[in-house]
């Protein structure tokens, strides 16, 4: 693993981690991780491999992922607050769903790269896998997928909260 590769995850995990005093969400808030995410992919996607079964195993991650970051984003605490404005705070079971995605990633890349080589290699032959650029890929669509995911529930269940400020100022 590279430090970059450490710094992302590390990043994209803080900023949950962040999360856990209640606040406004905000845009700044929904974007940070895309902007995230958007160098990560910079920096290692070069191709998607499709020989095989290497978009299957793209696929399988990538919803993996998604429901991940779903199930994170749905289980973020949110309620409206005195302005009409969303607030939301990251739990127990939010910060669970987003470390097991980030950290799995994370772990596997620590494995392969120190004692799982070979066993990764012997799982990629068995089921027509054809490189590790395949591996990289789908481990990076499953990020992809889970700060999307996590993002657009976010965004949806914001956009659900928050009132028009005339209407709340209407109402007081």
């Amino acid at each position: 693993m590279t430090t970059t590769d450490y710094l992302i995850d590390s990043a994209l995990v803080l900023l949950v981690l962040l999360q856990i005093r209640e606040r406004p969400l905000t845009n700044r808030q929904l974007i940070r991780p895309l902007v995230i995410l958007a160098i990560a992919v910079g920096n290692y996607l070069h191709g998607i491999p499709t020989a095989g079964n290497d978009l299957v195993l793209v696929a399988v991650l990538a919803v993996t992922g998604a429901t991940i970051g779903i199930a994170s984003g749905a289980t973020v605490m949110m309620r409206p607050g005195a302005r009409g404005e969303a607030l939301m705070r990251t739990g127990w079971i939010s910060g669970f769903f987003w470390v097991l995605g980030m950290g799995s990633r994370f772990g596997f890349i620590y494995w392969i790269s120190h004692a799982g080589a070979g066993q990764v290699a012997t799982f990629s032959a068995q089921h027509s896998i054809t490189s590790g650029e395949a591996w990289t890929v789908a481990l990076l669509g499953m990020a992809v997928f889970e700060v999307l995911g996590r993002t657009v529930v976010l965004a949806a269940r914001r956009s659900q909260l928050e009132q028009p400020a005339v209407v709340t100022e209407l109402a007081a």
